[in-house]
């Protein structure tokens, strides 16, 4: 199985987690999932291990007739870290966002586009109201790969066919595969962009300043 370590945050190729189970006539060890099967329900637990991190990974997926639901079981979100230079304000809706993922993808996109509606607007300078106008404003000032990475949020969360994604941000309304992380994703690029490092760049400064002053030269603008 191919995917995101919750954990370590890097796609692998999950191994087989080795499973100690207990039996009434001696215990038994094996690789692979756990099932139960009946007429109505089929329950399927997945332990995986990381090969990058080693961590395990816990996976449930419960199919009722045509309909199948996954989730995380273990860890219960994914490990995102956010720099402290990120503003508190949106520091607060981006943990929130990656909290909830596991368990309702539409909250976590509603709670991430917000997120990212404000960091368009006060980092980005967007003056418009509407989301995807804002992407529009805010990428001719974007590297290439984070500008393809933005614009890749239209595309993923598929505007043209929920207009109120674009106008309304924060609703709760269906979202395609993946877009809930890939929303977080991007956030992580622009966290870095606006945030971190113009923050290193500012103490670089600080710090060679501080030594042509110390020589004597004249300090950089």
């Amino acid at each position: 199985m191919r995917g995101k370590c919750p954990h370590c945050l890097h796609d692998v190729y999950f191994e087989n987690a080795a499973i100690t189970r207990p039996y009434l006539h001696g215990a038994g060890s094996f690789n692979g999932p756990i099932q139960y099967e009946s007429e109505l329900e089929t329950v399927k637990i997945d332990f995986l291990s990381c090969p990058n991190c080693r961590h395990v990974v816990i996976r449930s997926s419960v199919t009722i007739g045509d309909k199948k639901e996954e989730r995380l079981v273990w860890p219960p979100t994914a490990l995102r870290l956010v720099p402290p230079e990120v503003p508190e304000h949106i520091k607060k809706d981006y943990v929130e966002a990656a909290d909830v993922l596991p368990i309702s993808p539409k909250a976590s996109a509603a709670l991430s586009r917000r997120c990212l509606q404000t960091v368009l607007t006060e980092a980005g300078t967007a003056t418009s109201k509407d989301l995807s106008k804002q992407i529009d404003e805010v990428l001719p000032s974007l590297p290439t790969h984070l500008a393809e990475s933005v614009d890749a949020i239209r595309a993923v969360g598929n505007f043209a066919a929920h207009s109120i994604k674009s106008k309304s941000s924060g609703e709760i309304v269906e979202v395609e595969p993946g877009e809930a992380e890939c929303n977080l994703d991007v956030l992580d690029g622009l966290f870095d962009f606006y945030y971190v490092q113009p923050e290193r760049t500012k103490q670089r400064k600080a710090a060679l300043n501080l030594k042509l002053k110390e020589a004597g030269k004249p300090l950089l603008k």
